[in-house]
């Protein structure tokens, strides 16, 4: 049987919440801070400027081999300078809900990521499990570090 993962990320960030909403609530912002190995690219043909619940938003990646993918994203949630929610609909995972929560901590910003996840493929998907949670803690140690160089004093939790 495959289960729900989680990947729990707290990060304190020196900045006010206004700021960093700003940044975190722009799409497009998301390739600044995800690893240039995976070829991250936003498909959408409108431009996307904030995000509101119920935007959709495709992408490709190319996570294994430098093979292209499709992932399409919905924003489910949204409470601004709060958190937002992006669930996928097409892609990778049979399961994917990433909380992002803002919150304003001694002088800046706690952000903390919940990702839940689940393979395809229910006990032949988790023979990959090891490899996904890598890639996972890779691209969030990246992102993490995207972000201390942006917000120098940055203290992961």
């Amino acid at each position: 049987m495959s289960f729900i993962q989680l990947l729990e990320r707290k990060i304190w960030i020196p900045t006010d919440i206004d700021t960093l909403w700003d940044f975190m609530s722009k799409p497009a912002n998301l390739q600044k801070i995800t690893p240039p190995k995976m070829g991250f690219q936003i498909c959408n043909s409108e431009e996307i400027t904030n995000m509101y619940a119920g935007q959709i938003i495709t992408y490709k990646v190319k996570p294994i081999a430098n093979l292209p993918l499709n992932w399409v994203t919905e924003i489910s949630q949204v409470k601004e300078k709060e958190y937002f929610i992006d669930e996928q609909r097409f892609g990778p995972y049979a399961f994917w809900h990433h909380k992002h929560m803002f919150k304003p901590h001694n002088s800046g910003t706690l952000m903390v990521d919940l990702v839940h996840y689940k393979l395809p493929l229910g006990i032949i998907g988790n023979i990959g499990l090891p490899f996904v949670k890598a890639q996972l803690n890779t691209i969030f140690n990246y992102r993490t570090q995207a972000i201390s160089t942006m917000w120098p004093g940055s203290t992961p939790l």
